[in-house]
């Protein structure tokens, strides 16, 4: 498949395409890159869902199963609820070692909205009145 892949922006990741050039993050700050999804690994391999999820080393005896290089790994969970999340640089081997692509992957991170403001506002109102709770909780009556 030497298809280009469609641009997209899902959580800070975006512009995929297949090329023989280098793989070079573009990064807007010092922060470490962003963990891609199912959606976005799915997306950016053009698979579906359920490929994507064959692809993947898990196994659901084990948290986190030993690295395997002819599966798609992802990153330590703490817990077998977290979704499983993929740094690019793994999902661009595996890519090029067993899918056989040469894609470019440039990992940038999402631009400042109002909205995404709002949101960040949200969140750590909820995580204050969440600990608030807590506290409350663990405090004898």
């Amino acid at each position: 498949m030497n298809s280009d892949f469609s641009s997209f922006n899902h959580q800070g990741v975006s512009s995929f395409s297949t090329a023989s050039e280098a793989w070079e993050p573009s990064i807007a700050s010092e922060e470490a890159t962003p963990l891609l999804t199912i959606e976005a690994v799915q997306k950016y391999l053009n698979r579906s869902r359920a490929s994507v999820y064959r692809y993947a080393n898990t196994d659901p005896n084990v948290l986190n199963p030993p690295y395997d290089p002819k599966k798609l790994n992802p990153e330590i969970r703490k817990d077998k609820d977290d979704p499983l999340e993929f740094r690019p640089q793994e999902v661009r081997r595996f890519a090029e070692e067993v899918l056989g692509l040469n894609p470019t992957i440039q990992v940038q991170l999402p631009t400042e909205t109002v909205t995404l403001d709002l949101l960040r506002k949200i969140l750590l109102e909820l995580q204050a009145i969440h600990a608030l709770l807590a506290a409350q909780s663990t405090q004898p009556d």
